[in-house]
């Protein structure tokens, strides 16, 4: 079809429902692998029929590293490129030749947008820049969870396919039980892993056991390989929300301004400690601090972007900062910049009215 060789692999189980979509999605490729772990429903049989090849086994105990590693060795030993996805995934059309056009043979690996969530309105949620568009060999999946990719070469600079975009559609009703035992299997293999350190306390936020999710994230800022700024700051603003939940407000905040000194190229944690001002009604803080986010005119390419940030967040507290500093027309433009973010939102358009209503009763006075 094109100048490479250019195969899809993945890794499924029991997920017919999205079968169809995901196979029409890769059709630009020359091949499709997959290695199902063990469906109930049809989906090996499914595959088949679209023309994928479909290998069956079972992987235990489960680790995804190893399920990846096992489907990687299904791809044929002529690919250039070998394209890692899952079934909730879809390509946007185009995504081959966009691939082709920024491929080098000399490259390890190559970058490609990933939506990874969608707001209920239908607006791009989380999204970054994916990287399991690589090379056939020197290359391993490792990590029980949250896998990565490691290569036996030392990588150059990154390349970016800059319009092959990946969607992420999953299915809602499906547990992410399995991920918190496999991640703390993952620190338990590599305690000096300061990623997989990160991301336990993170999981440990989710299933709000604060107190373990402050001593791992703690764990992870103390870590002599923890270097990289967003991620820390990442950690601080997790260690602030523990902090909220347990009623320590002070220790929030200090967490918050160390977010900040850390990483003030990220929106992000001005604007959780313009939140946290809000509720502690420190107006003046609140503009301040929202100035400073939207000062921030480009938004990072790594997964620590929170969409509301680049959207109707700071507007919205700027909004709410203006109004109770009686700057009251300052107030109506952020509100109103705010809704075209957002504009069925109805706490948005309920303070829109407001302030409107106040606009106009100091008019008519």
């Amino acid at each position: 079809m094109g100048n490479y060789k250019v195969y899809v692999y993945a890794i499924c189980k029991d997920e017919a429902q999205f079968v169809r979509r995901w196979m029409a999605s890769m059709g630009e490729a020359d091949g499709v692998y997959v290695l199902d772990t063990g469906s109930g429903d049809d989906t090996p049989a499914l595959l088949r029929e679209l023309g994928a090849v479909v290998r069956e086994e079972t992987v235990t105990p489960w680790r995804f590293d190893e399920a990846r590693n096992r489907s990687l060795t299904m791809v044929p030993e002529d690919a250039d490129l070998c394209v890692c996805t899952d079934l909730d995934e879809v390509f946007r059309p185009g995504w081959r030749e966009a691939v082709e056009a920024a491929w080098s043979p000399e490259r390890t690996r190559l970058r490609y947008r990933y939506i990874w969530s969608f707001l209920p309105d239908g607006r791009e949620g989380v999204s970054f820049w994916g990287e399991k568009i690589h090379r056939r060999d020197g290359c391993r999946w490792v990590g029980a969870v949250h896998e990565v990719l490691r290569f036996d070469s030392e990588e150059g600079a990154p390349v970016y396919a800059q319009t092959a975009v990946l969607e992420h559609h999953p299915d809602s009703s499906k547990s992410r039980g399995q991920y918190l035992p496999l991640l703390e299997k993952a620190v338990e293999e590599e305690p000096d892993n300061d990623r997989n350190v990160h991301y336990l306390g993170r999981e440990y936020y989710f299933y709000r056991r604060w107190a373990e999710s402050m001593a791992m994230l703690k764990r992870h800022l103390s870590l002599p390989t923890a270097t990289w700024p967003d991620e820390r700051c990442a950690s601080m603003r997790l260690l602030a929300k523990d902090c909220l939940a347990l009623g320590q407000v002070e220790e929030a905040q200090r967490w918050l301004l160390r977010a900040i000194g850390e990483a003030p190229h990220l929106r992000e944690p001005w604007l959780d400690l313009a939140q946290l001002c809000v509720e502690r009604k420190e107006w003046q803080g609140v503009l301040w601090l929202t100035e400073r986010a939207l000062a921030i005119a480009e938004r990072p390419r790594t997964y620590i972007s929170e969409p509301a940030a680049w959207a109707e967040a700071p507007w919205d507290l700027a909004s709410l900062g203006y109004f109770y500093t009686g700057r009251l027309e300052e107030a109506r433009k952020a509100v109103e910049t705010a809704l075209s973010f957002a504009p069925e939102d109805p706490r948005l358009l309920g303070n829109a009215a407001l302030i409107r209503a106040e606009i106009e009763g100091r008019a008519s006075q």
